[in-house]
């Protein structure tokens, strides 16, 4: 007989209430890209029409304002959205992958892979176009990824997530060493290198997008494949493993693709922080703990956020402008306090 004086349990939610919210909030995030993309065209050093960008976007002859629209200001929004993405998405697999919400893809030592490999490139091959460091750049993380892995690999149980970052953060930092030594003893090399290692969409042409577009497309379908996978991962690599999911290959893949999204970023428009941490946190919130939702909203999110950064960064100090990477640290400063702080008020 059922007892009267229990308390009645609360519903659970409605999934199909859930996925409306989930289609809402993505196709609000998209409005608002769009929108940031337009004001992208539009704002700068030098402010045009509406008009003008629509003759750009057309393709049509137009004024010299739409030439200069067509020339620069659309391959940077277009890397701004790229990249932006791309980081989200990076982040996203990350926290996925180590189950740790504060994860970062920077601690596989992508970005000191990078930058190592950019000092190179100018130090020693002479290279002083941003076309020519992506290459560089681009090899630097990816070897530097297969070492981290080789590392974490060693030993019993494989490579597990702990090893994997303990391994990217002693490889890092023996990387960031080696490219301090560099710059140090060589002003040159600094003086070029510094206005990548801020950050910056600005100087990027066309061609450094289609140089990391095939790379960054490659990594969102390996973070497809290893939403399903990672779903069933989120309960333990042993009672994942027991419901048939293929853990170490899963792991692999996350790793390849977040080498491959951020690497790409990292070798077009330098170091940029912050993106990849606090955009995970916001998709989660909308929506909910399904993979596929949480890097479909990361991805819009990463590009709402980093281009954003970039209209701001140009908006707030007219003539000139912020660079991207300095922006997005003063806005994801406060987010990385709240974070911290927030399990404290938990115990409470």
């Amino acid at each position: 007989m059922e007892d009267p004086s229990a308390a009645p349990r609360r519903p659970g939610p409605d999934p199909a209430r859930r996925r409306r919210l989930r289609v809402l909030a993505l196709a609000l995030g998209i409005a608002l890209v769009l929108l940031v993309a337009l004001a992208s065209l539009l704002v700068g050093a030098k402010s045009v029409g509406p008009h003008a960008a629509w003759d750009a976007l057309a393709g049509r002859p137009g004024t010299a304002d739409a030439r200069f629209v067509r020339a620069m200001r659309l391959p940077r929004t277009g890397l701004g959205l790229a990249a932006g993405g791309a980081l989200g998405l990076a982040g996203a697999l990350m926290q996925a992958l180590t189950r740790n919400p504060l994860a970062d893809p920077g601690i596989l030592g992508v970005n000191a892979g990078a930058a190592a490999a950019v000092v190179v490139a100018i130090g020693f091959a002479g290279l002083t176009t941003f076309t020519g460091y992506v290459w560089f750049a681009l090899a630097g993380a990816a070897a530097v990824t297969g070492l981290v892995h080789l590392i974490g690999a060693a030993g019993a149980g494989g490579a597990t997530p702990a090893r994997l970052v303990l391994a990217g953060t002693a490889v890092a930092a023996a990387l960031t060493a080696l490219t301090s030594t560099v710059l140090l003893m060589r002003p040159d090399v600094f003086d070029a290198f510094r206005f990548w290692t801020v950050g910056s969409l600005a100087g990027r042409d066309a061609g450094t997008l289609w140089q990391v577009l095939p790379f960054l497309a490659a990594g969102v379908l390996l973070a497809g494949v290893s939403a399903g996978p990672l779903d069933v991962m989120a309960i333990g690599d042993e009672g994942a493993a027991a419901l048939g999911a293929r853990v170490r290959v899963t792991r692999l893949l996350v790793v390849v693709a977040v080498t491959l999204l951020c690497g790409a970023v990292t070798a077009a428009v330098g170091p940029v922080a912050f993106v990849g941490l606090a955009v995970p946190h916001l998709a989660r919130a909308v929506a909910g703990p399904d993979h596929r939702w949480i890097f479909a909203h990361a991805t819009v999110l990463g590009a709402l956020l980093l281009l954003g950064a970039d209209v701001l960064g140009r908006a707030v100090a007219r003539p000139a402008e912020l660079e991207v990477g300095i922006v997005t640290a003063f806005l994801g400063a406060p987010a990385l306090i709240a974070l911290t702080r927030r399990p404290r008020r938990r115990r409470s």
